[in-house]
């Protein structure tokens, strides 16, 4: 489990690298939107990955090896929720900026 969690977030990191270097906007906001998402299954496979355990403790229970983290997962279902509103924002300035320039290059010049 823990290999094929490094694996996909090495290949989002990867592929979301790769987009951000790409000259067109709408490639560099899925490159941002995928780094995000690396991210986001880095901050959950930190907090330890637990199948059928709870995340709330119980009163009186001093064996915190049996409970997961919850912490990680808020942060996560946060970013989401701020990554999905960043990635709205982006797509509009992007199709401003279309409009106005009349490319969609990043340095806004189309290659000759």
């Amino acid at each position: 489990m823990e290999l094929m969690l490094s694996l996909a977030i090495g290949v989002l990191t990867t592929c979301g690298v790769w987009l951000l270097l790409r000259p067109r906007t709408f490639q560099v906001i899925i490159g941002l939107s995928l780094l995000s998402y690396a991210v986001n299954l880095f901050i959950f496979g930190m907090g330890r990955l637990r199948t059928n355990a709870a995340p709330v403790l119980e009163r009186g229970v001093a064996d915190v090896s049996r409970y997961t983290d919850p912490v990680p997962q808020a942060l996560v279902l946060t970013a989401i929720v701020i990554g999905f509103a960043m990635t709205a924002l982006f797509l509009v300035v992007l199709l401003a900026a279309r409009g106005l320039t009349g490319t969609d290059h990043v340095d806004g010049e189309e290659d000759e």
